[in-house]
């Protein structure tokens, strides 16, 4: 091993060197403090737009439930309305078809009375 006698320029430069490096060390330190301060808020203003979206977001989920209860009291409602409606179309149709029948029935027997006389009465002709 050889050693290297200290001049007093030599040790001020060791001193010197030392402080550059332990001043570099300060400010690096210094720079992730910042950063981590800046991490921090950064992470509170997160904090507090996921708590107010978390919020709305459960609000929408209870006016999607109201939505879907009301929903589905209209669609039984106009089901209800659309049953009545089949069966009144079809109570007149059935109203017609038996008033069209019976006409039908009244014009036959009355033409059967009229094309055969009775048999007392006489025939007109020759």
């Amino acid at each position: 091993m050889i050693y290297l006698p200290l001049t007093p320029t030599c040790l001020l430069c060791v001193q010197e060197n030392g402080k550059n490096r332990l001043q570099q060390a300060q400010d690096e330190v210094e720079e992730v403090k910042v950063i981590m301060l800046d991490n921090l808020n950064n992470a509170a203003e997160r904090s507090g737009k996921l708590r107010d979206l978390d919020n709305r977001a459960d609000k929408l989920l209870e006016k999607s439930k109201a939505f879907s209860k009301s929903a589905r009291k209209v669609k039984q409602q106009k089901w209800y309305e659309h049953m009545k409606m089949k069966v009144l179309l079809i109570a007149v149709g059935v109203v017609i078809a038996a008033i069209i029948i019976g006409i039908i029935a009244w014009l036959a027997s009355g033409s059967d009375d009229r094309e055969q006389p009775a048999a007392g009465q006489p025939t007109s002709g020759p």
